[in-house]
């Protein structure tokens, strides 16, 4: 059963494991790419961070079908970075760039990094010049650019970017970039899109794997307040799609599943 949430196609989809989880979204992934750049349009995708991040581009790496796409043509973002250098390992972008960004014959303007501390900005300044490159792609006047896929991942609480439940972050609508401070989850300083710009993609994609996860998605599902959880806020224009692993899934009902998409 798919159901339609305000306009958008909200569906689940579930693989038995992570690993195979982490191989249908590359491949969904790519062919999204695929399709939007062939006549020469450009493709804006919002990347998220954690294992799953990491494990679809990694993925999609290994897929033939990645020497054929003209790169030059997508831009790479993030929903939230973490507030440290650039070589850190709790990154996003560098966890990015190791499992595909840094295989892609793409241009370095291409790839849109918050930028770290040692670049001179504070966490402030860092979180103003991220909404101003954002403002440079958006069309017709709009502050942002329109992203044909945006990835999120959930926390066991039900957060997604930087959006932490019950704190004042999740509730902004008049600004794109916004900085974190005291972050619930470490790294404490953070750099994150608001979900006027994560709903205003055409597509949202979270990928979640665990049974720590099953609560938070059942949540979400059942319309629970984005306040509290974050991840129930989350649509995409066109399609809201949550990608989960069995264990993640307990306790979606079985009429939930979209098993065709």
């Amino acid at each position: 059963m798919v159901t339609t949430v305000q306009g958008s196609i909200k569906s689940v989809v579930v693989e038995p494991t992570p690993a195979s989880l982490a191989t249908r979204v590359a491949d969904r992934f790519l062919t999204r790419v695929v399709a939007r750049t062939r006549n020469g349009r450009v493709a804006h995708i919002c990347l998220t961070g954690g294992s799953m991040g990491g494990a679809v581009l990694a993925a999609a790496a290994d897929d033939e079908r990645v020497a054929a796409i003209d790169w030059s043509l997508v831009h790479f973002w993030w929903g939230d970075e973490r507030f440290v250098e650039r070589d850190d390992p709790d990154r996003n972008s560098l966890q990015s760039r190791r499992a595909l960004l840094d295989r892609l014959d793409i241009p370095a303007e291409n790839i849109h990094e918050v930028a770290a501390p040692s670049d001179g900005l504070s966490l402030d300044e860092a979180a103003a010049a991220y909404a101003a490159e954002l403002a440079r792609f958006g069309r017709s006047g709009e502050a942002w650019p329109s992203f044909a896929v945006c990835f999120l991942g959930v926390g066991p609480d039900g957060h997604i970017a930087s959006l932490f439940p019950d704190r004042q972050e999740v509730t902004v609508t008049d600004a794109a970039v916004l900085p974190v401070r005291n972050s619930p989850k470490p790294p404490p300083e953070r750099v994150t899109l608001t979900r006027p710009v994560l709903n205003h993609s055409k597509r949202v994609w979270l990928v979640l794997t665990g049974a720590d996860k099953a609560s938070a998605l059942g949540l979400a599902l059942a319309g629970a307040s984005y306040a509290s959880v974050p991840a129930a806020g989350a649509k995409g224009r066109r399609r809201t799609v949550f990608f989960v692993d069995e264990a993640a899934a307990a306790e979606v009902a079985p009429e939930l599943i979209d098993r065709d998409y």
